[in-house]
């Protein structure tokens, strides 16, 4: 007897993968490593490098595995994507900035530089995991990567903004890509496949594991690019301080909003990692723990209120199914981080009596405004190209269900 389940993506995924990893390896012939990176100074940077790769491997890929038919994929796709997308950021970014011609240079801060970059297609890909294929995500992958890259130049050589700033936008640039993706993606879902879109108790508690290496290891992420130790060291206090006020925020606020007073996991997967969001771009600018924490209140508030009303905007009226709540996940407390340092920006510069005040605000706003202007424009035109035919997407049916990808032994034949 054949499986129900259509045939998965054998035609099109080892073609599509093979090709262009031989393509990747090729691209790599032309690098060569950093001859004068000192020991000391890369063995620090491995460290932070290491934190990082947990975040996005462990953190990231569990943090979406709550699907009750939904597991495998979520957290073997998001390794996948994010090994893809670490080895095209690395290339990416050698070329956009070799010193010499005809020579790309691979340096450690290149790869950490490519875990961060990568990192975003695993964001947006909240967004979407259960209504795409391996295929689409891969293209997914190269896109993202590339917009992202071309994002930070815009920001660093037209806008002249910090560098690290670009990247701390992350979180609104894979946000609103991952959101106008799924937009495209997005179908009325059958009454079958709304009952596979629910959490049970066993994946909930892997989803919990995920939050919790996020939750370890957001300092880590927050403070990667910073050089100055000074402003190091206050990126990981202030990320700390947040985090924490964010988890006691959302688990109180779960509660309180719950007619019985019950604790949503869901809200506890997504909202206790709002306040690392919020303070990431200005976490090296505040100088008092109680602005940190004020944010992680503010942060953990707006989570838990968009994980209440903004599913219901978003599933019936815009007609955009957001798997794991990454608007309100990363979206908007990203924008209210981006919106805080703009804030800290203008009130240094004012105590600094600098007259470039204004140029400094309009810099920084248009940096923030450039992140989610890119990210909403590359997802529309990615989330068209993922709808052509020849992905050969999964039918709506089949979303959320791991059985149109993997291998089952122990069940009938044929799947």
């Amino acid at each position: 007897m054949g499986s129900k389940y259509p045939r998965s993506v054998r035609g099109c995924l080892p073609l599509c993968a093979l090709t262009l990893e031989a393509a990747l390896i090729l691209a790599f012939f032309f690098t060569s490593y950093d001859p004068f990176a000192k020991d000391r100074k890369l063995m620090s940077l491995y460290g932070v490098f290491q934190d990082v790769t947990v975040m996005a491997a462990l953190g990231l890929g569990f943090l979406t595995s709550s699907l009750r038919r939904h597991g495998w994929s979520s957290v073997a796709f998001s390794l996948f994507m994010l090994a893809l997308g670490v080895q095209w950021a690395v290339l990416l970014d050698v070329f956009l900035s070799k010193l010499f011609p005809g020579k790309m240079v691979i340096k450690l801060y290149s790869v950490q530089l490519a875990s961060l970059s990568a990192t975003s297609v695993l964001i947006s890909a909240c967004a979407v995991l259960g209504k795409a294929n391996l295929v689409q995500l891969m293209v997914m992958v190269l896109v993202e990567v590339t917009a992202f890259g071309t994002m930070r130049m815009i920001s660093l050589l037209v806008l002249q903004a910090d560098d690290r700033m670009s990247v701390m936008h992350i979180h609104v640039f894979a946000a609103y890509f991952g959101l106008m993706v799924a937009w495209c993606l997005s179908r009325p879902l059958p009454k079958g496949t709304k009952e596979k879109d629910k959490t049970a108790t066993s994946p909930s508690l892997f989803a919990m594991l995920g939050t919790l290496f996020l939750w370890m290891f957001w300092p880590s992420f927050n403070s990667a690019l910073l050089d100055n130790e000074k402003e190091r060291k206050n990126a990981v206090f202030n990320t700390y301080y947040a985090l924490a006020v964010s988890a006691v925020t959302a688990t109180s606020v779960s509660a309180l909003t719950h007619p019985q007073g019950k604790i949503n996991m869901t809200h506890i997967h997504n909202a206790i990692l709002a306040g690392g969001v919020a303070v990431g771009a200005s976490c090296h600018l505040i100088l008092w723990p109680f602005l940190a924490m004020v944010l992680g209140l503010v942060a953990g508030l707006i989570s838990i209120g968009g994980a209440k009303c903004l599913p219901v905007c978003f599933n019936h009226v815009l007609g955009t199914h957001d798997t794991s709540g990454v608007h309100y996940t990363f979206g908007l407390p990203g924008l209210l981080g981006g919106i805080v340092y703009i804030v800290l920006v203008m009130l240094q510069v004012t105590w600094t009596k600098n007259s470039m005040i204004g140029y400094r605000v309009l810099i920084d706003t248009g940096a923030l405004s450039l992140a989610m202007a890119m990210g909403l424009v590359s997802g529309l035109l990615t989330g068209l190209l993922l709808n052509l035919k020849i992905w050969k997407a999964p039918h709506v049916a089949k979303y959320f269900d791991d059985q149109a990808f993997w291998e089952f032994p122990h069940l009938a034949v044929g799947f």
